[in-house]
């Protein structure tokens, strides 16, 4: 058995629920386990039912209780990676040992340098690392790991990072963190860890996909960029097959048979062992839970949703109908999608429009962010394209690292604007070109002004991993400065990666803020780019101007962890405008106890959102199939009632 476990995969397909299933079955199982998140929008808190957080905590009830009835200590620990707390860890560790040993204006420019915004990053990646130097203490080490795209850039941080501290060692000895002499013993730990991820008997890597065309594409992509780092994908499970018994309408019968497509495409395009997890009638939080989940997991199941169905045939008298719901018949349920927060009364979904219209001729920036899998692009593609047919010049932005948009549009999209349909743009932000013009633009701009070595030294600081991070960010900001365009749509990374994204411009004004205060403001270029953060941060602050939406399903974890995404927006000005719960159930197509215990289960939390963000909620429903080009995109846009 691997000593590190990897989960990743897509956003949404349940790789939370898949990692910590795992985990409680090899605790149950006698080995001593550690499973770690290191997505910054973290669910294992929720999962598990117990507070975690930034400590390695003991999971209850997981605990082996032997013969003579003496309980031990539990078998299984979880840990949540705070960036904050990593970052205040990590500077700690830095200049806590010099204090002593070093004058006041050394320590002062030493937290000057890691006051950079890339330090968070390198400070969550180091405490990731330090987990795999867990030998003597765990049998075994899981990680839940954020999305693909982010996952592929932790990854490759150890490469990237141990290549820039040997090139610096040989050059200036500085890099973007301080001199390379107090982070050079991290060059040992990350070599380390390179070779541990390279070893398949040492780790082992574990792809969780739908059976959806996206996520297999996005699954074979990831595939491929671990392979060309060394590494190798172990297997592979493919959750939420729709149970066959289940599906005896045409609607339910239709996504059964396309899924069943796209398990034969994975079978024939990857070769790795798989495994086939059911889609469940009710969500999975709590032990009992997961070793249900666990059960079914390491037992196996076939392709074709065949295993022996059971109903939890729940019913809960706090879960009120559609009809209690809406006020309305419960056939208006999905017609009238639009709940107030503050007097309750439901209006026509064409009321959203109101927020997403340009005022005053000045651009207007769309933000649609949530948990990963919610449907967050599709929801944007629909968006940017229904304001398109309204005549507003849009441009339609990903900011995902494993942006998917071109799939959904049917139309290649790269890393500059280009036109889909009348008054529609694409682009996305690629972050390896974003570092690639950052550079050049960097040191085009220094030739002529600065001494070759000083353009040698430019160079090897610009060579610095820390710096693909500010590249795309300079990326996000070019967009959001924009005037080109009416609209600007942003389909984003998920949560806790936009949430990082939009602290930027805050972080790097406060950078700017200490760089001015320390040279008497008399550094120009330092205030003009803190007037321009300013400018950005004041754009994202005003309603008038940026529309913050939610985008989740009605289900426990993407409702919590867009509630804390709206918290933070808050702490920092920024007011969330509107909720879309996407993916309903239609009342009509619930013939069976299986999607009548789905749906009772959706309302319960409809009701629950509206209660918890208080907030304009508008409900998108199921679609039987997956939404792929811009005919189709009109037409369910057509079917949502933007006219």
């Amino acid at each position: 058995m691997a000593k590190y476990i990897f989960f990743s995969g897509k956003g949404g397909v349940g790789k939370t629920t898949m990692a910590c299933a795992t985990a409680v079955y090899l605790a149950l199982s006698g080995n001593k386990t550690l499973i770690v998140t290191t997505d910054p929008a973290s669910n294992l808190a929720d999962v598990f039912e117990q507070e975690i957080g930034h400590k390695v905590t003991p999971i209850k009830g997981v605990g082996v209780i032997y013969p003579q009835g003496t309980a031990h200590e539990s078998p299984l620990h979880a840990m949540e990676i705070d960036p904050d707390e990593a970052t205040r860890e990590y500077k700690e560790g830095i200049i806590g040992p010099l204090r002593e040993i070093m004058p006041d204006d050394v320590i002062a420019s030493i937290e000057e340098n890691l006051s950079g915004a890339c330090t968070t990053e390198m400070a969550s990646f180091d405490r990731f690392i330090d987990f795999m130097g867990t030998a003597d203490e765990y049998d075994v080490v899981i990680f839940d790991t954020a999305p693909t795209g982010h996952t592929i850039r932790l990854l490759e941080l150890p490469v990237d990072w141990s290549k820039h501290i040997e090139e610096s060692a040989e050059g200036s000895g500085q890099t973007c963190l301080g001199p390379v002499r107090s982070i050079q013993g991290s060059k040992e730990k990350y070599d380390r860890a390179i070779s541990l991820l390279r070893d398949p008997a040492e780790t082992n890597f574990i792809f969780v996909m739908r059976p959806e065309e996206l996520s297999l594409y996005e699954t074979i992509r990831a595939s491929r960029e671990l392979a060309a780092i060394g590494i190798n994908t172990g297997e592979i499970i493919i959750n939420g097959i729709y149970p066959e018994e289940a599906c005896e309408v045409d609607f339910f019968k239709k996504k059964f048979l396309v899924q069943q497509d796209v398990i034969k495409e994975t079978e024939k395009l990857i070769d790795r062992p798989k495994r086939y997890m059911l889609l469940r009638d009710n969500e999975v939080k709590g032990i009992e839970a997961l070793k249900d989940v666990a059960e079914e997991l390491f037992h196996e199941v076939s392709a074709h949703g065949s295993k022996k169905m059971s109903f939890s045939g729940r019913s809960d008298p706090s879960r009120r109908s559609a009809s209690d719901l809406t006020g309305e018949s419960s056939s208006s349920f999905l017609d009238s999608p639009i709940k107030s927060g503050n007097d309750g009364q439901w209006t026509r979904k064409t009321d959203i429009d109101h927020l997403w219209l340009p005022h005053d001729k000045q651009t207007k920036a769309l933000f649609f962010t949530g948990k990963g899998g919610v449907g967050k692009t599709t929801v944007s593609c629909i968006t940017a394209l229904h304001m398109a047919d309204k005549g507003f010049k849009t441009l339609l932005v990903t900011t995902d690292p494993a942006a998917h948009i071109g799939e959904v549009l049917g139309k290649k999209v790269g890393t500059e604007p280009s036109e889909i349909t009348d008054n529609l743009y694409a682009v996305m932000i690629d972050q390896e070109t974003a570092f690639r013009e950052y550079k050049e633009k960097v040191l085009n701009d220094a030739r002529g002004k600065y001494s070759e070595d000083m353009l040698s030294a430019m160079e090897e600081e610009l060579n610095s991993p820390c710096i693909e991070e500010m590249a795309a960010f300079e990326k996000f900001a070019q967009f959001i400065e924009s005037r080109d365009y009416d609209l600007l749509v942003f389909d984003t990374a998920p949560t806790g990666h936009t949430l990082r994204l939009l602290d930027l411009p805050f972080d790097y004004a406060r950078q700017m803020e200490i760089m001015v205060d320390a040279s008497s403001g008399s550094s120009v270029t330092g205030n003009i780019t803190k007037e321009r953060f300013g400018k950005i941060i004041d754009m994202l602050r005003d309603s008038s101007r940026t529309v913050f939406t939610l985008v989740l399903y009605p289900e426990s974890t993407p409702i919590e962890e867009s509630y804390r995404a709206m918290i933070d927006l808050k702490k920092a000005g920024v007011e969330t405008q509107l909720v879309i719960a996407n993916m309903v159930l239609p009342e009509k197509v619930c013939t069976n106890d299986f999607f009548r215990s789905r749906r009772n289960m959706q309302i319960h939390y409809l009701n629950k959102i509206n209660d918890k963000f208080k907030l304009p909620v508008a409900i998108y429903p199921l679609m039987d199939e997956e939404i792929k080009g811009i005919e189709q995109l009109r037409s369910v846009s057509m079917e949502l009632g933007h006219r």
